[in-house]
This record gives C-alpha cells, structure tokens and sequence, in this order.
C-alpha cells in the first residue's frame, strides 16, 4: 500500500479537497499550490517509510498550512516553524481535520476552487487550462502538447489566468444558496468544455483525449459533493453516454464514422448502464434542465440497436422542450437533423436558413446545410456549404469527412448524367 502508484493515486484525489482547503487558509492562489506541492513531496518522502496516514487528505492539508505558513513567515523575515520532524507528529491535528472534511465549508472549498478557475473574466481556454493545472493537477507540459502550444505559451496563459482572478479579487466566503446554484451550473459548463475538448479528438493517442475521461472524473467528484443535484446527474450521464460511443466514432484512418454508421456492438455497454440509471434517478427529481434533457436524447440513441430503429418523434419532442428551456440557435440547429429524418430535407432546411446570420461561423451549420442542400440535388449551393465548412474545420478528421461528402456528391452527379 506504500508504493508509488498508490501514491499518485491518492495525492490525485486528495488534490482537490486539500488545495480547495489551502486556498481558504491562505486566499492566494499561488501559495495554496506551492504549499500543497511541498505537502506532496512530503508525503513522497514519509509515506514509503512510515506507511500512509489514516486519512492522507487531512494530512495533506495539516501539513501544507504548516509549510505555506512557514513560507509566508520566512518571506516575512519572521520566525520560521520547528523542523519536520516536530511538525510530522500530526495524530491529533489530522484526526481534527478529518473529522471535518465533510462538513460543508470544505465542499465550499471545493466549488470554489473549480469556481475560480472559471470565473468569468477568463477566456474558455484559459479557464480549462487553470482548471486542469490547478484542479486536476496536470504539468505545463501536458497541457501544452494538448493545446498544440510551447511550454512557454501555456505557462504564460496559466500565469496571465491567476493574474485576472486575483485581480477580480474572487471572494473567498462561503456562498449563499442562491451563489452556490450559479456557481453549480458555471462549473457544469466548464467540465463539460472540458470534456469536449478531450472527445473532439480523433486520436486516442492525443494528450486532450484524456481530458473527456478528467472531466467525467470531475463531475463525479462535484456528485460527491452534491449528491442531490439532478444537473450534475444528468451532466454525468450525458458525458457517460457519449464516451461510451468513443470506440465507434472514428474509423481505422481516422475518419469521422456519423451516429448512424457507428458499429454498436462497440459503444462500452456499462458507460450506458450506469448512465441511464443516473437519468432516471435524475428525472425523478421533476426538475428538468439542459444536461438532464441532452442525457435523454443521447439514451434515446443508446436505446436502440440499430440507427433506424431509433425513436426519432421522442427526440423531437425532447430538443423542443430543450429550446424552451435554453433557447439557442445550435439547439435548433440540431433538431433540424431530427425535422430531416421526420419530414425530410426540405422541411429541415426551412429551420436551417434562418439560423445563417448567427452561425455563419460555425462548421457544424455548414456541414448540416451542405448536406441537406445536396439531399435537394441543388449541388452548386451545396457545394459552397462544404466548401464554408472546410474552411471552419477544427481537425484534419472534420475537413476529410466534408471532402468525402463532396466527392460523393461529385460521383453521384457523373453517374446521373450517365443516365
């Protein structure tokens, strides 16, 4: 039980809990990481040698304040603490600790680390970034390979990030009931762009497609804390039923395999169990939110063995009370897909072409437009959809798939002037 996985493995978990801790303590960021660090290294050192404490997150924290208080002194030109091997006797102080770790001010502390690592003064890919270096622990390095950047470049964005929060002067009270709900769904939204960043990602071998399987390990973390909110069960299980189509998602090349072409037989049948028993313990909640009503439509496709076996007049219904609940036009935009397979191309395009002005910019708008245009047999208009959407393409795999749609299209044309 000394080794070093197990180790790693449970200064990853305490990580969180202990760091959320120090920086209530010390109410600086930097110093809560530098503090939690040197308890870490502590514990690399002790731990094979003494075995590990009865609860390591209490003795993380017990022993992190100790040293970030020693730093802070020393800075101080104060007297500094007694040497290690006084302040390693901690039996008392931790069993103190750990009798309050599930006491509400430290699930606070927890909300409001994620919290300010998405506050809103943050670009999304700064929050993710401070997110994974300060929440989950990731280095510089990892999240600069993922990201496609330097080194120097991501530790510049993660330094300019904890620079805007302490700027904003992020207050560090225990939120109100009302404070603690905006915070739930600020968090839910940057675990979910989190996770989506890791599941764009054709390749498994990428750095970012570990960030899918972080971010599910985060929100069962926020469940943990909060294991009444039927938004963080349905964030779950929404995030559950899309991985667990990762095996099936893209091809041998690397090529983007549509929902309806996926060989089922390979989406991780116990992702899908756990979350459909997730949605249904949230829906008996009777308060319906966003990620609740995506979790649903994701197990109406999960549901069925085959793609046309699929209940397409269930998922209208679904997407129509999503739109009311959070209007949006990429909401619409995927109905429309829905209002295809229902009522056909036509009907579905009628939805699509108004929706031009607010997602002009947006791949999946183009995609779907080219797409249905070509369905029509009006090529030429199709044709400049495809060609919008190879321009906006995020991955090679995305402007591949439009290439292929295009070719297709090409081919089809020749063969019917044969005729």
């Amino acid at each position: 039980m000394t080794d070093i996985a197990w180790i790693d493995l449970a200064l990853a978990s305490a990580r969180p809990k202990a760091l959320g801790a120090l920086l209530r303590y010390f109410r600086d960021l930097d110093t809560a990481e530098e503090a939690f660090q040197e308890a870490c290294l502590r514990a690399i050192r002790t731990w094979p040698e003494k075995g590990p404490p009865r609860d390591p997150t209490a003795w993380l924290i017990f022993v992190g304040r100790n040293s970030g208080i020693d730093a802070v002194r020393k800075r101080s030109k104060l007297q500094a603490l007694p040497d290690e091997d006084t302040i390693s006797d901690t039996e008392d102080a931790e069993s103190d600790i750990a009798e309050r770790l599930d006491d509400s001010h430290y699930r606070d502390d927890i909300l409001r680390l994620l919290f300010i690592c998405c506050h809103p003064d943050l670009p999304a890919t700064q929050q993710i970034a401070l997110a994974l270096r300060i929440v989950s622990g990731l280095s510089v390095p990892q999240i600069a390979r993922a990201f496609l950047v330097s080194e120097s470049a991501m530790e510049q964005r993660i330094t300019r990030a904890k620079a805007r929060v302490a700027k904003a002067g992020v207050p560090f009270e225990t939120p109100s009931s009302e404070e603690r709900a905006e915070r739930l769904s600020i968090v839910s939204t940057m675990i979910y762009l989190i996770f989506n960043e890791g599941y764009s990602q054709a390749d498994p071998r990428h750095e970012a497609a570990a960030f899918s399987d972080e971010a599910i390990r985060l929100a069962r973390l926020m469940l943990r804390i909060f294991p009444a909110e039927p938004e963080l069960m349905g964030l779950l299980a929404l995030m559950l039923l899309q991985i667990s189509r990762r095996p099936a998602r893209f091809s041998a090349e690397d090529e983007i395999v549509l929902l309806e072409d996926q060989d089922r037989s390979l989406w991780n049948q116990l992702f899908i169990n756990e979350a459909l028993a997730l949605l249904d313990k949230a829906l008996r909640h009777r308060q319906p939110g966003p990620y609740q009503l995506q979790a649903a439509i994701a197990a109406v496709h999960s549901r069925a063995k085959r793609a046309e076996d699929t209940d397409w007049v269930e998922i209208d219904l679904l997407y129509r009370a999503l739109e009311r609940i959070q209007p949006s036009p990429v909401i619409t935009l995927n109905r429309a897909v829905v209002i295809s397979k229902l009522h056909g191309p036509e009907a579905a395009l009628d939805l699509v072409d108004p929706l031009g002005e607010k997602l002009d910019g947006y791949f999946y708008y183009h995609g779907l437009r080219g797409n249905l245009l070509k369905q029509l047999g009006r090529h030429g208009q199709a044709r400049e959809a495809f060609d919008r959407a190879i321009a906006l393409a995020h991955s090679a795999a995305e402007a591949a798939h439009i290439r292929r749609q295009i070719d297709k299209m090409q081919q089809e044309a020749g063969q019917a002037a044969v005729k």
